[in-house]
């Protein structure tokens, strides 16, 4: 009998331990979303990552695991794993046009929506909390990543598409 109870002592206390340490580990979904802005801005920041993707009359760089699956006009479709993301660039934006984040700001939902800005550029994060899941929105001047991600993969993406959007290059093709 007293070898039974101490081992539902021991079992409660596990459980108890892995209950505690579950609510701990888990963070508040507005702490995941400073993260990514934070993420968004120092990405945005940083040098541009050289380019190792050719499209059409574009180069760019594409992260580890990203593909391209579709081009159209100025949209491309972009695959990594079973995730896909939107790329639109607009080569007749300046890197300092705010034309994509004016259209974002004219949303009913823009609660995270932030700018970020030097001399050259201008960027901005958008995130909108659909119920378990964020649509995203980042772009830099005439250049709009968008993706649907999860709570748990949204520093990641934001982080990519940062990295995306930086790096685009037009090329001249030598029409005037």
């Amino acid at each position: 009998m007293k070898m039974e109870i101490s081992g539902l002592v021991v079992v409660s206390l596990l459980i108890i331990f892995l209950i505690l340490m579950s609510i701990y580990t888990i963070k508040p979904t507005e702490e995941v979303l400073s993260e990514a802005i934070e993420v968004a801005e120092q990405q945005f920041q940083q040098n541009s990552k050289e380019q190792n993707q050719q499209i059409d009359s574009f180069s760019l760089y594409l992260p580890e695991g990203y593909e391209v699956e579709k081009q159209a006009a100025n949209n491309w479709l972009l695959t990594k794993e079973e995730k896909t993301f939107i790329l639109f660039y607009n080569a007749l934006e300046a890197q300092t046009s705010r034309l994509n984040y004016e259209a974002a700001k004219e949303e009913d939902n823009h609660e995270w929506l932030v700018s970020f800005e030097d001399q050259d550029r201008f960027g901005y994060v958008n995130i909108v909390e659909h119920e378990e899941q964020f649509e995203v929105q980042l772009g830099v001047g005439g250049v709009k990543v968008t993706t649907i991600s999860t709570e748990s993969e949204l520093k990641q993406d934001v982080m990519d598409m940062m990295d995306i959007a930086n790096s685009i290059a037009y090329e001249e093709t030598g029409a005037s």
